[in-house]
C-alpha cells in the first residue's frame, strides 16, 4: 500500500474509533443525564404511555393522569393548577418536566429503584406499567389561604411545623395554570408559555420563579432576630438590658446618617429596654448593637440559623442560599444589622429563623415529601426528619419569644395586625428600602413568627416585593403582618384551636 492510501486508511480507522468512542460515551456515560434532560421530549412519549404517578396532599391528587383518546394515551391535570403550581411545575410535552415533576420524575414515571419490585411483577403479570405517588406535607387550608392572600402581588408565603420541619405552605405569586403547559396541543402549549414570558426589561416577575426558594431579598427589620439571638446568647443581654437607641446614628468612620423609619424617635433618644426596641422595631439600636457584638458574633449567629450556608439545600426542590454578604467595616455592620446593605434571605430562610425559636432553638430541616408509595399505595420509603443545628438555647428561645410576643401583642407593637383573637402569637416585621437615590421603589415588607407562642404549631413567613403596591409606601406590619394572620388562622382553624 501506498503512503497516500495508508494515510487516508489510518484516518478513516480513527474516525471510526472517535465515532464508536462518541457513541459509547454517549449512550454510557451520559445516559442518564440525557434521560433526564428536561428538553429531552422522546422520554416524554415513551412516558405517555403509561399512567405517571400522582402527586398527593392528605390523599387527594394535585396532579394526576387521565387516560385520553387521543395518540398520547395519558394526559396529565393538575384539579388546582395554580394554587400548587409553585411545588408541582408542570408536566410538558413541549418544554419538559419542572418542580417537583421534575425532581420526582423516577418516582412518578415508575423508573426509581424503590419501584423495582412492582416492575418485575408487571413483567411476570402483564400487568401496566404504573408510577408511584409523591405524598407531600402541604396542608391544603394553609396553602389555599396563602395563595389566596397573595393574589395580585408578587410575594411568597411559607410554612412549617417548627417540630418536624415539615412544610404546611409554600406559596408564590404570580402563579399559572400547569394544565396549560400540559395539553396535547404543542401550538396552544407555546402560546401558553408566551403569555407568561414577562417582556424583556419589564421588571415583571416570571410565575415559573418560586418565589418562596428560589428567589432572596432584603429582609429589613426581621434581621433583627438575628441580633438579638446573638445579644442574648452572649449571656451579656437580657431582653431587659438597657442599649442605645439614639434618635440618629452616625455611622462609625462616616458622616452617614442612620434614621429610624420615617425619622421617628425610639425612646426620646435615651436608652431603652432591647424588649422595646424589638417591639417598636428600633434601626439605631440594632445597628448599634450589632456594632457592638462585632462581626464574628453576628456572622457566627447567621451561619447558626442557615445563612450563608454553602449552596443552600435541598428538600427536593432547591433552595438558594441566603447571605449576609460580605461586611467592610462598622459602618457596613451597623447596615448590616438591621437588615440592609448586603444582607439577602429567602422567605424560606425567614420562616427557618422563627421556626428554630418556636422549637425550643432547636432548627429542623424543611422538607416537602412525606413519604413515597407504590401504585397500589403501599409506603416504600418516608421521609425522617433531621436536625440542622441549636442556633440558641432553649432560655434564649424562651426569651426571643417573650420579645416577639411583645411585638404583636404590645399596643406599641409593630405587628399588632398578626394578632388573633384568643391566642398568643409572636412575630417580627420587615421593611426593607431597596430604591437607590431618586428611585421611588416601594419598599418589600416582610413578616415572620409563630403561633400559639405558648405551644408553636405553625411558623409564617410572608414577604411581599415592593409592598405589592407600585408607587405606594407601606410596612411589613402594615401589609405582610395581616397575611400571616390569615395564614396562621386557616391552620389553627382547621384543627380546632382558634
Amino acid at each position: 500500500m501506498n503512503a497516500p492510501l495508508r494515510r487516508v486508511a489510518i484516518s478513516v480507522i480513527a474516525l471510526f474509533t472517535l465515532l464508536i468512542l462518541n457513541v459509547n460515551y454517549i449512550q454510557v456515560v451520559r445516559s442518564s443525564e440525557l434521560r433526564k434532560n428536561p428538553s429531552n421530549t422522546r422520554v416524554l412519549y415513551e412516558e405517555y404511555d403509561h399512567e405517571r404517578g400522582s402527586i398527593v396532599i392528605d390523599g387527594n391528587p394535585i396532579a394526576l393522569s387521565e387516560r385520553t383518546d387521543d395518540k398520547l394515551t395519558y394526559l396529565r391535570r393538575y384539579p388546582a393548577g395554580p394554587v400548587y403550581a409553585p411545588v408541582t411545575g408542570a408536566y410538558s410535552l413541549t418544554y419538559g418536566n419542572s418542580g417537583l415533576e421534575r425532581v420526582e420524575n423516577d418516582v412518578l414515571a415508575g423508573s426509581d429503584s424503590r419501584l423495582v419490585v412492582r416492575r418485575l411483577g408487571d413483567i411476570f403479570t402483564g400487568r401496566d406499567p404504573a408510577g408511584g405517588n409523591v405524598s407531600l406535607t402541604l396542608d391544603p387550608a394553609v396553602q389555599e389561604a396563602a395563595m389566596s392572600a397573595l393574589n395580585g402581588v408578587t410575594g411568597a408565603v411559607v410554612a412549617l411545623d417548627p417540630k418536624t420541619g415539615a412544610i404546611l405552605a409554600l406559596a408564590s405569586t404570580p402563579t399559572y395554570d400547569p394544565n396549560q403547559l400540559a395539553s396535547h396541543d404543542p401550538a396552544a402549549i407555546r402560546a401558553y408559555q408566551q403569555s407568561i414570558t414577562p417582556a424583556e426589561g419589564s421588571g415583571d416577575a416570571d410565575p415559573r420563579s418560586n418565589q418562596a426558594i428560589g428567589e432572596r431579598y432584603s429582609p429589613g427589620s426581621v434581621f433583627k432576630l438575628v441580633i438579638a439571638a446573638a445579644a442574648l446568647e452572649s449571656g451579656d443581654y437580657t431582653p431587659a438590658t438597657a442599649i442605645p437607641a439614639p434618635n440618629v446614628l452616625t455611622l462609625p468612620g462616616t458622616s452617614t446618617p442612620l434614621n429610624n423609619y420615617n425619622s421617628e424617635s425610639c425612646n426620646g433618644g435615651a436608652d431603652q429596654p432591647l424588649i422595646d426596641a424589638l417591639t417598636i422595631s428600633c434601626n439605631t439600636a440594632f445597628a448599634q448593637l450589632g456594632i457592638d457584638l462585632g462581626e464574628d458574633e453576628v456572622r457566627s449567629m447567621a451561619e447558626a440559623f442557615g445563612i450563608d450556608d454553602g449552596d443552600g439545600f435541598d428538600m427536593p426542590l432547591h433552595v438558594v442560599p441566603s447571605s449576609i454578604g460580605d461586611i467592610a467595616d462598622a459602618a457596613a455592620l451597623g447596615q448590616s444589622s438591621i437588615g440592609q446593605k448586603d444582607v439577602q434571605l429567602t422567605a424560606m430562610q425567614a420562616a427557618m429563623i422563627s421556626a428554630a425559636i418556636a422549637n425550643g432553638g432547636t432548627l429542623m430541616k424543611p422538607y416537602l415529601v412525606d413519604s413515597i408509595q407504590a401504585p397500589d399505595l403501599t409506603v416504600i420509603d418516608q421521609t425522617d426528619t433531621e436536625e440542622l443545628g441549636q442556633p440558641v438555647s432553649a432560655d434564649v428561645a424562651g426569651e426571643l419569644t417573650q420579645m416577639m410576643t411583645s411585638v404583636v401583642e404590645n399596643p406599641n407593637g409593630t405587628g399588632r395586625k398578626a394578632r388573633i383573637d384568643g391566642v398568643q402569637v409572636a412575630g417580627k416585621t420587615g421593611t426593607a428600602e431597596v430604591g437607590t437615590s431618586g428611585d421611588d421603589k416601594p419598599p418589600h415588607t416582610w413578616f415572620t413568627g409563630f403561633a400559639p407562642a405558648d405551644d408553636p404549631q405553625i411558623a409564617v413567613a410572608v414577604f411581599i416585593k415592593n409592598g405589592g403596591r407600585s408607587g405606594t409606601e407601606g410596612t411589613g406590619g402594615d401589609i405582610s403582618a395581616p397575611i400571616a394572620k390569615q395564614v396562621m388562622q386557616a391552620y389553627l382553624d382547621a384543627r380546632g384551636n382558634d
